[in-house]
């Protein structure tokens, strides 16, 4: 298995401070997801990151191969929705 990071990028700059009902939906079905992946060993790690300018979101996970990674973030309900992902190859990760 490979890590992998995704980057999962607002709608909009100010997400984090005026997200909708809808979205609020959208966003507990998406860690719902992520947690379920958490689990089973394959994210390592996720979460929104608050940077001055905007939110976004990343998730440090295992596939197989960028084929698998890109899976893995297509399912992803926030992907589904409409939020635009990202799937970077990571050439290694230090964990405990």
């Amino acid at each position: 298995m490979k890590p992998f990071l995704l980057k999962l990028f607002a709608p909009r700059p100010t997400f984090h401070l005026d997200i909708t009902e809808d979205e609020m939906a959208v966003m507990r079905v998406h860690g719902q997801y992520w947690r379920e992946l958490l689990d089973k060993g394959i994210a390592v790690v996720f979460g929104p990151v608050l940077e001055p300018k905007e939110s976004w979101g990343v998730a440090i996970f295992y596939a197989e191969d960028q084929a698998a990674a890109e899976a893995i973030a297509a399912e992803d309900p926030a992907s589904k929705a409409g939020i635009r992902e990202e799937v970077y190859p990571m050439a290694s990760v230090v964990h405990t």
